[in-house]
């Protein structure tokens, strides 16, 4: 019998992954086609010898200052997939995957849209505020510029952490480590390197950070920032299509027997107690002991929400 090589497998994984067309894929691959951009371009600079910034640098990265910002408001978005520095963009991109499946397990596909962009339009405000609020940045404000997916990708990781802070994770040289210890040493390191260097970029990541658990926190109590945003990828349209299907074409809507607040209220408690319950099992003995069905509840209640 023929088996595939490890090579060969995790091509398979990677080109099934992309292939998928899911938020985080395409996250992943616009983030890399901006950079490949921006180096293409920046190679063409240095060749001809120009002098200055970059125009794609300019026209993407989102500025300090205020007067600068409001000629350029589409900064805001755009410098979360801005990037130009090689390691900078890898270590992004290795968190934004492992921080981003475990987020699309429990959150569901359609939140990562919303946390990805809420998380750097966050570390952006953070940002800005620092540098006219601040009196030892009054002297950089008006040449600050702010770029890079780190923000968004630690709204990513923190709001996962919120959600599930025993999940474990398995690192090479440390075991298995509890997302929520990896999201506070991550935290901690931005909040003690403030002083240390790309003071503008730390401070973007905490901006970040915070609205990650915010996001949680304002989730638990019913308050859902992704209906603000339309389908990214092609599981989402396909996911609130089902939702649409199922509203329209209720069996029980269509015998004229709606549920009744007694059924309404005792389907939402069972599920509730349900996944609590899952939720306690997670932080016992991690989401490997899990069973097929535990798993897929949580990546439909991910879905339904």
């Amino acid at each position: 019998m023929f088996e595939q090589s490890p090579y060969q497998t995790g091509r398979n994984r990677i080109q099934s992954f992309f292939a998928g067309g899911s938020t985080l894929s395409r996250l992943i691959l616009i983030n890399a086609a901006v950079f490949l951009l921006a180096n293409v371009v920046g190679l063409f600079y240095w060749l001809f010898a120009f002098e200055g910034k970059s125009p794609l640098l300019e026209f993407l990265a989102v500025p300090a200052d205020l007067s600068a910002l409001v000629q350029k408001p589409w900064t805001i978005l755009t410098y979360m997939f801005y990037q130009e520095d090689f390691f900078h963009i890898l270590f992004n991109l290795i968190v934004l995957y492992f921080g981003g499946r475990i987020f699309q397990e429990f959150l569901g596909d359609k939140r990562l849209t919303a946390t990805y962009l809420f998380g750097g339009i966050a570390g952006a405000l953070f940002f800005i505020f620092a540098y006219n609020f601040f009196p030892v940045f009054e002297a950089a404000l008006p040449m600050a510029l702010a770029l890079g997916a780190s923000a968004s990708v630690l709204a990513i990781l923190v709001a996962a952490a919120s959600y599930v802070p025993e999940y474990r994770v398995p690192l090479i040289l440390f075991g298995n480590v509890k997302l929520k210890h990896i999201a506070i040493v991550l935290v901690v390191i931005d909040l003690l390197s403030i002083r240390q260097g790309n003071p503008g970029g730390h401070i973007a990541h905490l901006g970040g950070a915070v609205w990650g658990f915010v996001s949680v926190w304002l989730m638990r109590r019913g308050l859902d920032f992704s209906m603000l945003i339309p389908a990214f990828s092609s599981q989402e349209r396909k996911s609130r299509q089902r939702k649409k299907w199922k509203v329209h074409h209720n069996p029980s809507r269509e015998a004229g027997r709606p549920l009744s607040d007694e059924e309404y209220n005792a389907q939402r408690a069972a599920h509730k107690e349900r996944m609590d319950a899952i939720l306690d099992k997670i932080s016992k003995y991690g989401y490997a002991r899990l069973t097929e069905d535990e798993k897929a509840f949580l990546f439909r209640s991910g879905q339904n929400d």
